[in-house]
């Protein structure tokens, strides 16, 4: 090879390895969202699973009044809120990100 058309193939390479890099760094962020959103919902399940558990705790210490399946429905009434809730702000932000244009389906 002559000298111009080896520094040619150097350059060429160079340019084809940093986009390669780049598409791998590209499939790598098609997953962030979903680690995240899974991350978020163990975490707000577990946090909510322990408030739930401490409330139902203080009842039983107190003076009892509360039966403890009224206090087991009132929890569920919460998560199921929650829930609805949370489905709802999906929803509105999927719907909002279409409206402005973002591809937001998953791999």
């Amino acid at each position: 090879m002559q000298p111009s058309s080896l520094a040619k193939f150097c350059i060429s390479h160079r340019v084809c390895h940093r986009l390669c890099h780049c598409l791998e760094t590209l499939e790598m962020m098609d997953w962030i969202p979903t680690v995240f959103i899974v991350f978020k919902a163990v975490v707000l399940s577990t946090g909510m699973f322990f408030a739930i558990k401490w409330h139902y705790d203080q009842g039983r210490k107190g003076k009892g009044k509360e039966k403890p399946s009224a206090v087991l429905r009132a929890g569920a009434k919460v998560a199921a809120v929650f829930l609805l809730v949370l489905v709802v702000l999906l929803l509105l932000t999927f719907n909002f990100g279409r409206m402005l244009g973002l591809d937001l389906t998953l791999p």
